[in-house]
This record gives structure tokens, sequence and C-alpha cells, in this order.
């Protein structure tokens, strides 16, 4: 007989088993910036590229190429001004043969957005002169950096087994977006959108499979044999059946089909969820998806605010690319903004008068 005394029993320590991660416990692991270590020369290289460019490409995810492809051309799409000397020298600018300035740039948008870093090899004659910028790879390229964690040069791998191309910092065009702290690269978006994206197409790819089978129901016959051959003959017959639409007639007793089906309500209704990661995508991404063509804003209000707050992003972006380019090639452009809403949202509010004003605040100064 085993032993039933009450007295013998114990607690259990789930913070234990959360801290040894043996359960399902949400935790965040910490990390150190990836700077210079300080002991020679600092080697990095972004080895997640071709998974990050994968979820750009993908043609089961357009919303990350949707999102991606919207925020470059809003902010390189209505191109750049410059003085006229500047803009004969960049209109000479071929790239890979069939680009231009533009392109380069429109290019550098996606590629930072991607994997957080664009390179570019600077071309220039024998007397200094730019005359051309050709994107680069950044799967291939290895930021070296100093000791003291300033950027020493590149480092170009081969992809045809011959030795790496040791590039200057003078002869390639980086742009390294949101770097964060001493660290040596940048960082794109994809990163922070894979686990959204995830899970919003294993929930559609769930519901897919219930939408499915609401249409073709999974089925049980109960055969009144046990020869594999007459099993196979009327698996055949039922397939055939079933793909060109058409009834079977079964002799009675011989089969007993049994319908697999699911209760109504009997499941969660998914819907909601993937509306919930879909907005959650499109926060963490800082495009609206207004500016995509959506309606995802309830009032006009909502809309414009939601458009003002994506428009300063744009201009902090492109003010990143004008600073970079007078920096590293010396030269000065200003990329145009398409379309601003401040002047209407101020006309908007000149419209309302005293009706968006605090009656408290009228009363302060009636007071003074």
């Amino acid at each position: 007989m085993p032993q039933t005394d009450i007295a013998s029993s114990v607690a259990s320590d789930l913070n234990t088993a959360f801290a040894s991660g043996t359960q399902n416990y949400f935790s965040v692991n910490a990390k150190t910036p990836e700077g210079a270590t300080g002991n020679g020369e600092t080697r990095w290289t972004n080895t997640n590229f071709t998974t990050q460019f994968g979820y750009y490409t993908d043609d089961k995810i357009p919303e990350i190429t949707a999102i991606i492809d919207a925020k470059s051309t809003w902010t390189v799409g209505k191109g750049f001004k410059a003085d006229e000397i500047t803009t004969m020298l960049l209109d000479t600018i071929k790239g890979n043969g069939y680009d231009t300035f533009n392109t380069i740039l429109e290019n550098a948008m996606r590629t930072m957005l991607i994997g957080g870093n664009f390179y570019a090899e600077i071309i220039r004659d024998d007397e200094e002169n730019l005359i051309n910028i050709k994107p680069l790879d950044p799967s291939t390229m290895v930021n070296v950096a100093n000791p003291d964690g300033t950027m020493k040069h590149f480092e170009q791998i081969s992809k045809v087994k011959k030795a790496n191309k040791i590039l200057k910092k003078e002869q390639v065009f980086y742009l390294p977006r949101n770097r964060v702290a001493d660290e040596i690269h940048g960082r794109g978006i994809i990163e922070k959108l894979k686990r959204i994206m995830d899970m919003k197409n294993r929930a559609m790819a769930d519901y897919d499979r219930v939408l499915h089978r609401n249409v073709e129901p999974m089925m049980i016959f109960h055969l009144d044999t046990d020869d594999e051959t007459k099993i196979a003959a009327f698996k055949a017959k039922r397939d055939a059946a079933k793909g060109k639409g058409e009834d079977m007639y079964i002799p009675k007793d011989a089969v007993v089909p049994e319908l697999l089906s699911l209760a109504p309500n009997a499941t969660l209704n998914p819907m909601a969820w993937i509306t919930y990661l879909d907005n959650m995508f499109y926060e963490a991404a800082g495009v609206p998806k207004i500016i995509l063509g959506g309606s995802g804003e309830f009032t006009e209000a909502s809309a414009k605010i939601a458009y003002l707050a994506f428009q300063q992003g744009v201009e902090e972006e492109q003010l990143f690319l004008e600073e970079e380019v007078l920096s590293q090639l010396n030269l000065v452009i200003e990329l145009e903004f398409p379309v601003s809403l401040e002047n209407e949202m101020l006309t908007d509010n000149k419209k309302d008068g005293a009706v968006n004003i605090d009656a408290n605040e009228t009363t302060a100064g009636a007071g003074q």
C-alpha cells in the first residue's frame, strides 16, 4: 500500500522553474553593444543579412516589402536639389551601369532598413574626381575597427574564391543606420518585425486550414475488410470521385463513413488576433497604413496625426542622407519631401477658432 498521508505533500517552486527556463516564461536576454573590444582589430560582418533579405523578398510576407519600399520612396522618390555643378556631377553617376544617383540613394534606404548598413564603392579618377558610386553586397562586407573604436578599413569577401579586397574608408560610401552606443555597425528594422510576422503568418496559415476544412471536411471510412488491395482500390475510387465532385454508391454495411468536424464556436476566432498583429506590425515599422493606401485610421484628424508622425521620420531619414553625402562625398544636396500637411492643419486650427481653446486658459488670461 502506498503512503497517503496528507502531511507528506510538498509545494512547487515556480520561481526556480521559470528562472531555469523549464516553463514558457518571458524574459529578455542582456546584450552588450557590439563595439571595439580594445584588443587589436575588431571585425564585424552582418551574418544575418541573407535571412533579413529573405524576409524582404519573400512573396508570402508582402507587408515587409511594402513598408520598406514605401519609406524608401517617400524619402528619396521626389529626388534631390543641388547647385548646377553638383547636379551635373551627380548626373554622371551610373552605379552598375543603369543606376542614377537617386536610385542609388533609394537602394541605400532599402538596404539600411533591411540590414542596417549600406556599402558602395567610391570610384575616383587619377585626379581624385568622383566618377562613380557602385553599391556592394552587405553580406560580403567586413567592418574593421581600431582598438579605440574608430573605423580602420573595410574588407570585401570575394564571392569567387579570390583574395579578399581591402578598401580604405575613403573608398566606401558607408551608411550605418540606427547605431547604438559605440557599435561599429547599424541596425535595420527586419529583426524587430520578424517575430510579429512569424506569428501573423502562423495564425493566417492555421485559419486557412480551418476554412479549407469547412469546404473539404475530413472523413474516416470504416471498411469491412483488411485486404490491402481492396482498401487501395476503394481509396482510389473515393479520391477520384471527390476530385471530380461526384457521388459514390457503396454496398450497405461495406463502409461506415464518419465525418470529422468541429462544433460551432469550438475554436477561437483568429481574426482579432491577426488584426492586432497587423496593427502592431505597422506601429513597429513606423509606417501608418494610410501611407500604403489603407484605411486603418478612424477619422480625418487621426489620419493627419499619423501622417505628420510619419513625416517626421522621413525628414529625419532625409537629414541623415544629406549629412552623410556632405561628410563622405563633400557634396551638398537637399532631398525634397513629397507632400506636407502642416500648413493644412494650421489652417484647420484657425478655422476652428476658440472651439479648441481651453476655457480655463481664457479665464486665466482675462484676470491678468
